[in-house]
């Protein structure tokens, strides 16, 4: 295993503060150092009734922290929308009240500076800005901006862009590795999320992270930089995984595999993947420093046409839900560790209720013979369906797309039903239920995909469901007398067997256990 980069990188940690006051603004850089942050970003646009030199000497008599002084203009996406020249006479007092970085937009940097060369500014650094809307430009067309930027004589530049996908993001590694200056770049916008956590990676000067309680699309939090991510421990030999899926907000993946990859000295970060395109993704990030892929919600079934190997068990299910980049030659290699994770947790909840009752559990699979009813016939239906037909078990598939539904029923040499028909489905006695879709998923918490008069005939009810914990079916299941199986449980153990395949090495079991019943 490659070790961990342990050696303090540079990139400094900033958090945005758009208080509406001076005072908040204060209140904002306390709360910002004890959450992590090393900067802050002070927008002046936001103060109501901003007032320069009383309110400039309130944030930065007494600064806590370091500080970057923004007032954008409202032609460059800001609130300012008054005398141009009042706004430039802002930025140079804040310069001579002690201001560490003060930003200037490119349209104007050159006029600015050549007009406050000589001034007094206390150590104070310019910082040339770009913030580029619509669709990322190319490669060359951002070199330009940057060549604008460093013409006019910066101490550093910053260059934001808008992603509107995530195959954008390269052209601002690119950019950060190759830039003669410092250079803060990053991708704003959900898709845009790995340009600030992958951002040391690159040489980045500075990263954003939004404070707890003031969520910014696009930017992950202040605390996850610092104790989910370690962006200090992040280097250019990191080795990159990520959940490819869509959405990915909901994913527990990196609160559960970062800690676990650097409990064991694995130089690597784990990061989300908001992916709208599976071709353009795989053909945009051949890269070997990203070595590996949880793949979730919807592509489960679809990239296997990527994979230039598939594993037996992920081709005969036609499902992978994890993708390994091979060492040695680059193929991508798809495995399903969801099959035996769904399965063995289900199968272990009958095991331990039976010893509870018979004071011993047969030497057969305890779903041997039973009636297993799948609601969702995707990639994590796929492979429970596979997984209970390999046990035994007699499967009836539904689905709302009838087609998808008949074809998994078929595979298993099960049965298909409508799934107009759940609603009123009566199961034998002692049947399991296995829900395969979203159905109940946080925020839509109060659904359940079966009526609640049929939960009393299930022996077990499983649901893939992980957030929330326990969710509404489970609860109603539970009440009804059913033995039930939380989908953490399926998160789990796949992301074991996930952990494994990444690292090639041993997952700490007991490590990720804690973790997961603790955190999520």
């Amino acid at each position: 295993m490659g070790s961990v980069g342990m050696k303090k990188a540079s990139t400094l940690i900033c958090a945005p503060l758009m208080a509406k006051s001076a005072e908040e603004m204060v209140r904002g850089m306390r709360q910002a150092k004890a959450q992590g942050a090393d900067v802050v970003e002070i927008r002046l646009d936001c103060i109501n009734n901003f007032h320069p030199h009383k309110d400039l000497e309130i944030i930065l008599k007494d600064k806590l922290l370091t500080t970057l002084i923004v007032y954008r203009p409202k032609w460059n996406g800001g609130l300012y929308e008054v005398d141009e020249h009042v706004r430039m006479e802002a930025l140079h007092l804040a310069k001579e009240l002690g201001a560490d970085y003060v930003e200037f937009e490119l349209e104007v940097a050159s006029k600015f500076m050549e007009e406050h060369r000589t001034s007094s500014s206390r150590g104070s650094k310019n910082i040339v800005s770009c913030y580029v809307n619509g669709e990322t430009p190319s490669e060359e067309d951002l070199k330009n901006i940057i060549a604008s930027m460093q013409e006019t004589g910066a101490d550093m530049i910053k260059l934001v862009t808008n992603a509107a996908d995530i195959t954008e993001i390269p052209r601002i590694f690119n950019l950060l590795s190759s830039c003669q200056v410092p250079l803060i770049a990053y991708s704003s916008g959900d898709r845009g999320l790995i340009s600030q956590i992958l951002s040391p990676k690159y040489g980045g000067f500075m990263v954003y992270g939004s404070m707890e309680g003031d969520s910014i699309p696009g930017l992950p939090t202040l605390a996850s930089l610092r104790e989910v991510y370690k962006v200090d421990c992040i280097n250019k030999d990191t080795k990159v995984f990520g959940l490819i899926s869509k959405p990915v907000g909901h994913s527990k993946g990196p609160i559960l595999h970062n800690p676990v990859i650097r409990h064991v000295n694995f130089n690597g970060v784990y990061v989300p993947m908001f992916v709208d395109d599976l071709q353009k993704f795989f053909s945009i990030y051949p890269s070997p420093d990203f070595a590996g892929f949880s793949v979730g919600i919807p592509y489960k079934e679809a990239v296997i046409g990527f994979c230039d190997e598939v594993h037996q068990l992920a081709q005969s299910i036609d499902a992978a839900n994890t993708i390994i980049r091979r060492p040695i030659d680059g193929k991508l290699v798809g495995y399903n560790t969801d099959c035996e994770a769904a399965i063995t947790a289900i199968e272990d909840a009958l095991i331990k209720a039976q010893r509870c009752t018979n004071g011993r559990a047969s030497l057969d699979s305890p779903l041997n013979g039973k009636l297993f009813v799948l609601v969702g016939a995707g990639g994590a239906g796929r492979a429970l369906a596979f997984g209970a037909k390999s046990r035994g078990a007699h499967v009836v598939v539904f689905d709302i797309d009838f087609d998808r539904a008949k074809s998994l029923a078929c595979a298993v040499t099960g049965e298909v039903r409508h799934f107009k028909e759940l609603a009123k489905f009566q199961p034998e006695k002692g049947a399991i239920l296995a829900n395969a879709t979203p159905l109940g998923m946080h925020p839509n918490t109060d659904r359940i995909p079966v009526s609640e008069a049929s939960l009393a005939d299930y022996e077990l009810v499983f649901d893939s469901v992980y957030t929330p914990k326990k969710t509404r079916l489970l609860k109603e299941a539970e009440t009804a007398g059913a033995i039930i199986v939380s989908g953490v449980e399926m998160f789990l153990r796949q992301a074991i067997g996930q952990f494994n395949l990444f690292t090639e090495g041993e997952a700490p079991e007991e490590l990720m256990r804690e973790i997961i019943w603790s955190k999520f």
